[in-house]
């Protein structure tokens, strides 16, 4: 096949924060397919086609770009930050082992993207220092049951946590059942960051004790980070910093 297929993250929203590899292929594609606030980033060019689909429709995009890829298409698949982090990639991956046989013989790449979490740390400091996890708290794919159970292990386990879409219109009381947890296994005292819009001219940082923590803090562009039982924050004038120290446990 003379077509081929690239997933690729166009990172937090600015634009210097994407990979040349990511513009290399945006420049040779014949086809962008992706969520309509991410194929708005991509700037239109004589033959270049811009699909924009609504949310919630991943498998019907993957399928699109499959298709145009195994008719000689050069394809790319975008997603915001990183396309294996609750994005596009998985997606795409599922299509294929669904699809038909001669799909399989497309060429293939994901092209990483800087997520929204590892931005968001990066403004605040590193509170991804250390060990940490990633969850999503959306229960459009998975039950609550599931999110309380991984949150609670995740504080057992003493991770640092950075939390993907935390509250949303169709969701406005997960989020206030996820603190309520949280404070009830951490206390109120664990720091916990609101980056919002992180790289954008919306961009803000508040970082609060978890007791302090309210649901509307947060929204879908807001990337929430809770710290361990280790993450520290200094004090300065232009604003704290958070870091979870590289050391943890008896060799402390």
């Amino acid at each position: 096949m003379s077509g081929w297929l690239a997933v690729a993250g166009l990172g937090p929203g600015d634009a210097a924060l994407v990979t040349p590899e990511v513009t290399e292929a945006l420049a040779q594609a014949t086809d962008v397919i992706g969520y309509i606030p991410y194929v708005a980033r991509v700037a239109p060019r004589e033959g270049l086609v811009l699909h924009a689909s609504d949310n919630r429709v991943e498998l019907d995009r993957a399928a699109l770009a499959l298709g145009l890829a195994a008719e000689g298409r050069r394809v790319v698949v975008v997603s915001s930050g990183d396309p294996g982090v609750f994005a596009m990639a998985s997606a795409v991956f599922e299509a294929l082992e669904a699809g038909p046989e001669a799909w399989r013989a497309i060429d293939i790449r994901v092209l990483p993207g800087i997520t929204a979490m590892l931005a968001a740390s990066a403004r605040a400091g590193a509170p991804l220092g250390h060990d940490f996890c990633t969850i999503n708290l959306s229960d459009n794919l998975k039950p609550w049951s599931l999110i309380e159970k991984r949150l609670r292990l995740a504080v057992e386990a003493d991770f640092a946590m950075a939390f993907y879409n935390p509250r949303s219109k169709a969701r406005p009381h997960g989020f206030a059942r996820v603190l309520d947890l949280l404070r009830a296994l951490c206390g109120a005292d664990r720091p916990i960051l609101f980056a919002r819009a992180v790289s954008t001219p919306e961009e803000a940082l508040h970082v609060v004790p978890l007791g302090e923590a309210r649901p509307e803090m947060a929204d879908m562009r807001t990337m929430v980070i809770l710290g361990s039982s280790t993450t520290r924050r200094i004090e300065r004038p232009a604003g704290p910093i958070l870091y979870t120290p590289r050391f943890a446990g008896e060799g402390a």
